[in-house]
């Protein structure tokens, strides 16, 4: 098991660090979030940001998604790619919203997963954007790369890896993680070509101990 003191310095250090670490899709309302959640799986929050303005003007809403052509959609978070399945998925979810839950995007993690294209780490994206509440952490691509690097979770699987982080970190810090690890993945540890000697937690590092 990974030393809970040392987990700890890296993320007070990665904190520092990172002092504007925060959610990177934008959003007005907590239905967009979903849907900009929904568009971001195989696809750069970068991409959804562009593409989402354009949507968000004329629909924000779980009956706006409702009611829209699903041909419409498709053509509209095209770019964003597997528009099929995200398309049914968002549509879906919004209708489920709708008859479910009184139109309001629910808030705890037992409902949220029963909505269409909402997975764990979804979920827990929105229930700390949207809510402020930070049950668990999410786990993307970047979370799982330092978390397999450094040396905190020998897991691949998501849920796995959140669960060895659950493990390790006090709750207090559980809403800086995911930001954090985002921040730090794009920036220094990248999946390629990461910037080890210049890493402000690589002597934390067993990836980089080990090559050292």
């Amino acid at each position: 098991m990974y030393k809970k003191d040392d987990a700890i310095n890296i993320i007070k250090i990665l904190k520092e660090y990172y002092p504007d670490a925060k959610c990177s899709l934008d959003f007005k309302t907590p239905f967009e979030l979903v849907v900009a959640v929904m568009l971001s799986a195989q696809c750069t929050d970068e991409r959804v940001n562009k593409t989402t303005p354009s949507i968000f003007k004329k629909y924000s809403t779980p009956k706006d998604f409702a009611n829209i052509d699903i041909n419409e959609l498709e053509n509209l978070i095209h770019p964003c790619g597997f528009y099929k399945n995200k398309a049914k998925n968002i549509k879906a979810c919004a209708i489920k919203i709708l008859n479910d839950f009184n139109g309001i995007v629910p808030s705890n993690m037992e409902d949220l997963l029963t909505l269409p294209g909402i997975g764990r780490k979804s979920a827990n994206v929105i229930m700390l954007e949207v809510f402020g509440i930070a049950e668990g952490i999410a786990v993307d691509t970047h979370a799982k790369r330092i978390s397999n690097k450094i040396g905190l979770s020998d897991n691949s699987e998501p849920e796995k890896i959140e669960n060895d982080l659950l493990k390790i970190f006090p709750q207090k810090y559980l809403k800086d993680i995911n930001h954090i690890f985002m921040w730090h993945g794009r920036n220094i540890c990248t999946a390629r070509n990461c910037k080890c000697n210049i890493c402000p937690i690589n002597k934390y590092c067993k990836n980089f101990i080990e090559n050292v």
